[in-house]
C-alpha cells in the first residue's frame, strides 16, 4: 500500500507493531546473559588439563627445591622447608658451574650448525626442480619423523667399536688406528657424536620452515637486484634475509630451547659419560635426583636451568628488537 502526503506536510510516522518478536539484527536484542560463558566452558577442560600437566609440575618442583627432600622424605612425606639452602649449595659447587659451561658450549655449537645447515638446505631446495624438491623434502620429513630413541640407537650402532660401520669405513680408507676404536669411551668423541645426532634430527624442521619463508619472497625483488648487477651474496644480505628474518628468529629461538634442554639422546647414548664429558644441566638434574637421592638439589638444578634458559631468550629478544629499532 502506498501512503501519499501533500507537499510540505510533515512526514507521517507509521505505527510500530505491537505483537511478534523483532528480527535479530545489528541493533537487536542479544542472546541470553549466560550465553557469553559458553565458549569458556568449552575450552575449560583443555585449559584445566594444560594447567595440571604444566603448572602443577612446575609449582611442585619449586616447592621441592625449597625443602629438605631426600629418599626418606619421599617415603614418609615429612619434608621441611629450608628456604634457599639448596640453591646456595648448588651455586657454590664448582662441578655445577662446569656443567653450566658445558651446557652453553653444547647449545652454541648445536644451534650454530643447525641454523647454518638449515639455511643452506633451504636455499638449495628453492633452486631445485620439482622432482628434486619433492625428493629432498620427503627425505627431510622422513628424517624428522624418526623417533628419537630409534635415531639414537642407530647412531650407537654406527659408532659401535666392534660392529660399527664408521670404524669399518675408516679402516677401508687406510686409517688403521680406528680398528675397534671405542668412540663412547672418549669424552670429545662422544660429545661430537651427540652434536652430530642432534643436528641431524633438528635440521629438517628448521630447513622446511625456512624454505616455507623463502617461497614468500617476491621474485620481482630478485629480478630487480639482478638487473642492477647485485651478486648472490648481496641479494641474500639485502633482500632474502631481511624478508625471512622473523621466521629465522623464531626457528633460532626454538632451537635454543630444544638444544638447551636436550636429555633423551644424551641419557640413552652416554648417560652423561664418559665421566662428565656429555653431562649438561638436564642430565645433571636427573643424575643428582636419582643417583644421589637428592630430589631437592635436582629440583633446584631444574629451576636454575629454566631461569637460565629464560634469561638467554630474554637477552636474545632484547638484542633482536634493539637491532630493529623497537623498544622491548
Amino acid at each position: 500500500m502506498t501512503v501519499a502526503r501533500e507537499a510540505g506536510a510533515p512526514p507521517t510516522s507509521l505505527p510500530r507493531p505491537t505483537g511478534g518478536s523483532a528480527r535479530p539484527g545489528r541493533g537487536g536484542r542479544r542472546g541470553p546473559v549466560g550465553s557469553g560463558a559458553w565458549p569458556y566452558l568449552l575450552v575449560a577442560p583443555a585449559l584445566l588439563g594444560m594447567l595440571y600437566l604444566l603448572a602443577y609440575p612446575l609449582v611442585r618442583t619449586v616447592l621441592i627445591s625449597l625443602q629438605d627432600f631426600q629418599l626418606r622424605q619421599l617415603i614418609q612425606g615429612d619434608a621441611r622447608f629450608v628456604g634457599l639452602r639448596n640453591y646456595e649449595t648448588l651455586l657454590t659447587d664448582a662441578h655445577f658451574w662446569q656443567v653450566v659451561r658445558r651446557t652453553f658450549l653444547f647449545m652454541a655449537v648445536n644451534v650454530t650448525l643447525i641454523m647454518l645447515l638449515a639455511t643452506l638446505v633451504a636455499l638449495v631446495i628453492e633452486r631445485l626442480g620439482r622432482v628434486g624438491r619433492v625428493t629432498v623434502l620427503s627425505a627431510l620429513v622422513l628424517t624428522w619423523a624418526m623417533p628419537v630413541i630409534a635415531a639414537t640407537t642407530v647412531f650407537q650402532w654406527l659408532f659401535h667399536s666392534e660392529f660399527g660401520i664408521v670404524n669399518w669405513a675408516l679402516q677401508q680408507l687406510g686409517f688403521t688406528s680406528f680398528d675397534r676404536y671405542p668412540w663412547f669411551a672418549h669424552g670429545p668423541a662422544a660429545f661430537v657424536i651427540l652434536v652430530a645426532l642432534i643436528v641431524w634430527q633438528s635440521v629438517p624442521f628448521a630447513a622446511i620452515t625456512l624454505y616455507s619463508a623463502l617461497v614468500t619472497v617476491p621474485t620481482e625483488l630478485y629480478e630487480s637486484a639482478r638487473i642492477d648487477g647485485a651478486s648472490a651474496r648481496r641479494i641474500f644480505r639485502a633482500i632474502t634475509f631481511p624478508m625471512i628474518r622473523p621466521i629465522f628468529m623464531l626457528v633460532f629461538s626454538l632451537e635454543v630451547i630444544w638444544t638447551f634442554k636436550a636429555f633423551v639422546q644424551i641419557w640413552v647414548m652416554t648417560n652423561g659419560g664418559p665421566g662428565d664429558a656429555t653431562t649438561i644441566l638436564p642430565v645433571y638434574a636427573v643424575q643428582t635426583a636419582l643417583s644421589s637421592q637428592r630430589y631437592d638439589l635436582g629440583s633446584a638444578a631444574s629451576m636454575v636451568t629454566v631461569l637460565m634458559l629464560a634469561g638467554v631468550l630474554v637477552f636474545y629478544f632484547r638484542q633482536m628488537f634493539r637491532q630493529e629499532g623497537e623498544a622491548l
